[in-house]
Formats: C-alpha cells, sequence, structure tokens
C-alpha cells in the first residue's frame, strides 16, 4: 500500500496535529464549529462502515464547539487543546451520555459524572465527540460484544481491529479524532494500536490516576492515548496526567511535555527481544520489526538482542490475576445476565472463582522474577524493543481462546505481547507503527522503558516515529 504524504492527508484542518488544531482555531485561521462538524461528519461515516461508535454526541459536540469559538471571539486566554475532537471509550464513564461497558448489564445507564481522565481532556479545551466500542467488560484482545456487534479493521474489514480500546482505535486511524482515550490492563492500548496503525502509550501506573474501577488498588490497570503520532500522544498525556487524590496510587510527579519532544536516536542503546524466548512471532511481524531496527540502527542507534529467558508462565500468571480480576468486579453479573454475556466473560468469571488466595498471591513470585530479569536489561540499555504483537490483526470471527496454545515445537502461539508489562505495571510501554506487513496490515513496535520514563520512553518513540518511513491512512479513508 503506498504512503498518503503530509500534504495530501491535510485536506482539512481536523488533519493536523492537535496541537495545530487548537493553535489554528485560536488564531482564528479556522473555526471550532467546523473542526468538530468534520469530525462528526467522518465518526457517522467510520461507525457505518466499521462499527466504531456506540454514540455520537453531535448537538452536544457543536454546542460545546460554538462555545469555543465565542470564547476565541471574546479575546479570553483560551485552554491549550481548544476546540480539538476527542473520543472516549465505552467503559468509561461520562456525564449524560449513554455508557454500557460493552454489556447488556448496565441495561441504559447515563452517568452523572464524568471520569477524572476526561475530564481533565476537556478542562483543556478537547471536545468529546463520541464514545467508541469495545468488547463486554474490556475483557478481549478483539473488539467483539453482545450489544454492539463486532468492530473492524480499517486496513481490512474481514480482520479485527483489536481490542478492547478498538473502537478508539479506529477513529484515529480513519482520521475521525487526533487522540482518543482508552484504557490498558493487559494490552488494550497498544493491542488496537498495533493492529490498526496508529500510536498506543500504556503509561507508567499511576501517571493517568484511574478513577474507574470499583478498586483504586487495582496495579495492572491504566488509562492511556491511541493518538496519529507520538505528538498528539504528548498533548494527551500534558492534558491528563498528574496526581490526585481521588486514585491513592497517582503520582505525585509532573509530566514535561518539553522532554517527552525532544528525543534523538544517536548514540542511543536498546535491548532487542524478538520473542522474549518463548513466543513464536510471525515470519511478516519478525521481517517488519528487524527492518524497522535497520533503521534505527542508521540512524546511530545501538540495539543489541538480549534473552529475557521468560516462558509462558508470563502470560498464565497475567491471565490468573485477569480472572480474579473479572470474577471480583463483574461476577455479580452471571446470575441475572448469563445469557445475554459473552460466553468468553462468563468462563473468566467462573474461573476467578475457583482460585485460591495462595496461588493469586503467588503471581507475585512470578512478577518479581521477571522484574529482576528486565530491571538488568533496562540498567545497561535505554530501552527495549520488541513487537507489540505476535501475529497482524487476525480474523474478525476470531477470538482470544484461537490464540493460547503450545504448538509442536514448543513455542507459545499467543497474540499480543503486551501483558507481561502489565505485570510490570511501573514501566511506560508505547507502540509506534513500523509500517505495513507483506499481508498488508500494520506491525506495531512496542517501546517499554524505565519505571516512570515516560517522557523518555515518548521522545523515543518520537525520533523512531522520525526516522521510518509514515504508514500513511488506510486506503478509502483519505477525505
Amino acid at each position: 500500500m503506498q504512503t498518503v504524504s503530509r500534504a495530501a492527508s491535510q485536506a482539512h484542518p481536523l488533519d493536523l496535529p492537535a496541537t495545530e488544531i487548537a493553535d489554528g482555531i485560536r488564531a482564528g485561521d479556522f473555526s471550532a464549529e467546523a473542526v468538530v462538524a468534520e469530525s462528526l461528519r467522518r465518526a457517522k461515516i467510520v461507525d457505518q462502515s466499521l462499527n466504531a461508535f456506540t454514540l455520537i454526541r453531535e448537538e452536544a459536540a457543536l454546542a460545546s464547539a460554538r462555545e469555543a469559538d465565542r470564547q476565541v471571539a471574546s479575546g479570553a486566554e483560551t485552554p491549550a487543546l481548544i476546540g480539538v475532537p476527542f473520543a472516549a471509550k465505552d467503559l468509561t464513564p461520562t456525564r449524560g451520555d449513554l455508557t454500557t461497558l460493552g454489556s447488556w448489564t448496565r441495561e441504559d445507564w447515563v452517568p452523572s459524572e464524568t471520569a477524572l481522565c476526561i475530564a481533565r481532556l476537556e478542562a483543556a479545551g478537547a471536545i468529546l465527540i463520541g464514545k467508541t466500542t469495545t468488547p463486554e467488560f474490556a475483557h478481549s484482545s478483539f473488539t467483539a460484544s453482545p450489544r454492539w456487534g463486532i468492530t473492524r479493521n480499517p486496513w481490512n474489514v474481514l480482520r479485527t481491529c483489536g481490542g478492547s480500546s478498538g473502537g478508539s482505535a479506529v477513529a484515529v486511524a480513519t482520521g475521525v479524532v487526533p487522540f482518543a482515550e482508552g484504557t490498558d490492563m493487559g494490552g488494550s492500548v497498544r493491542i488496537p494500536a498495533a493492529f490498526s496503525g496508529v500510536v498506543g502509550f500504556k503509561p507508567s501506573l499511576g501517571r493517568i490516576p484511574m478513577t474507574i474501577l470499583p478498586s483504586v488498588f487495582d496495579n495492572i490497570s491504566h488509562f492511556g492515548a491511541l493518538a496519529r503520532t507520538i505528538e498528539d500522544a504528548v498533548a494527551f498525556m500534558a492534558a491528563a496526567s498528574g496526581p490526585d487524590d481521588a486514585d491513592i496510587t497517582s503520582l505525585p510527579l509532573p509530566f514535561s511535555p518539553e522532554k517527552a519532544r525532544r528525543g534523538h536516536l544517536a548514540g542511543r542503546r536498546f535491548a532487542l527481544s524478538l520473542d522474549f524466548g518463548y513466543y513464536s512471532v510471525e515470519a511478516p511481524v519478525r521481517s517488519a520489526i528487524l527492518a524497522a531496527v535497520d533503521e534505527i540502527r542508521a540512524a546511530g542507534a545501538i540495539v543489541e538482542t538480549v534473552d529475557l529467558g521468560w516462558s509462558r508462565a508470563v502470560n498464565d500468571g497475567w491471565y490468573d490475576l485477569w480472572c480474579v480480576f473479572m470474577s471480583a468486579f463483574f461476577g455479580e453479573t452471571l446470575e441475572a445476565y448469563r445469557e445475554r454475556m459473552d460466553p468468553l466473560v462468563v468462563e473468566l468469571i467462573e474461573r476467578g472463582r475457583t482460585m485460591g488466595a495462595t496461588q493469586y498471591k503467588r503471581v507475585e513470585l512470578l512478577r518479581t522474577a521477571m522484574w529482576k530479569d528486565l530491571s538488568a536489561v533496562l540498567a545497561r540499555y535505554d530501552a527495549l524493543l520488541c513487537p507489540t504483537c505476535a501475529v497482524t490483526a487476525p480474523s474478525a470471527e476470531a477470538n482470544d481462546n484461537d490464540y493460547v496454545a503450545d504448538l509442536p515445537d514448543g513455542r507459545f502461539q499467543g497474540l499480543d505481547m503486551t501483558c507481561p508489562f502489565n505485570l510490570l505495571p511501573q514501566c511506560p510501554a508505547l507502540s509506534v507503527p513500523v509500517g505495513l506487513a507483506e499481508d498488508g496490515l500494520p506491525v506495531g513496535l512496542q517501546i517499554v522503558g524505565r519505571r516512570y520514563a515516560d517522557e523518555d520512553v515518548l521522545s523515543i518513540g518520537g525520533a523512531i516515529e522520525g526516522t521510518l518511513r509514515a504508514t500513511g491512512r488506510p486506503e478509502g479513508w483519505r477525505w
């Protein structure tokens, strides 16, 4: 597939980076209403074709855009992201909007409060144009739910867009918004980012307060950004990050956009693991990653292969935690809604109920061993590079159980390579698109950094993004 030139992809101000959209509105070069109206127009087309939205907030978004234009006209000081349209995941409550978590169990719930992450983006001037699809309770690497159906990949409608923040990834990939909110408990930002050809960022635990779960002590869950570029992810982080007492684990750590933008590759040292020692990685993915590594080396970086020595026990440990998460937070829904729920969700909840406290606690021993391995690598290198997923986007009709197997050669047939870094949640993890595989589908390179080094990881991602050729926008979405 041919790449899209910067000029060709910017037929409308909506195609500018988020901060440039805001600057143009602030300067009077174009109106917030025009930008938001175009975003809404695109959202309707994309939803009809790919099923990316559960709700399009046309009246509310246009009213907010007109208010932004009045604010500019008055000469008042304007916030950093004034008039920038964005989307939010159906998992995340927003005041006055139907919020279903992809499930019939929430009936027609309309929250009275907006989640802090979204409220911060709105306080920065961004305008919420819609809610995006998620699998039930965000449980899956595929975005398909009993309530909303299948969300499809903009590069190939027969393939999945990934999950669980799939609708948000599609909204970004097709140019509806420059960034969208997602959540990441096992890769739910990075997986759809890789499959859909966009940037996906899981910040360090606590950089964005996690306020939408029943427990504030959960330690695998993150808000994150789906974005067209690293610059747009930085704009998201600048607005959404920072401590709040609503989340006791949120970090009193300011985010520095300037540091996050100051990227270079020359002289950097990176560790490379193509398979963590046990994954079966598809040849097209391997080839795309190695081609990107060649360009990173050509830009002056040192990239050396390392052996993490991990095993499938990593994925099994994460799965144990995930089953307990599901049973603890959503298990009460089974009695009344079992027949209307995704059978895989039922399976997760029922397995979680059988797990003993000692077995659950012992997962920490696995996580401790993993950290010893990774910290030894990060002591010698600036970051770890690896594939985001071991495969390109599978069939939209497949499910997670199709990607949990031991192959005859002893390798693990897994889909994502993201869940290990939810077991090590203090390490930021970023997926950057590195081009298309031989099957014409995007491949993501995952960059994992030192504890709380979010700005450093973003700056590395920006430098890699600038070095590699742009993937461009999927055919059919050149507005």
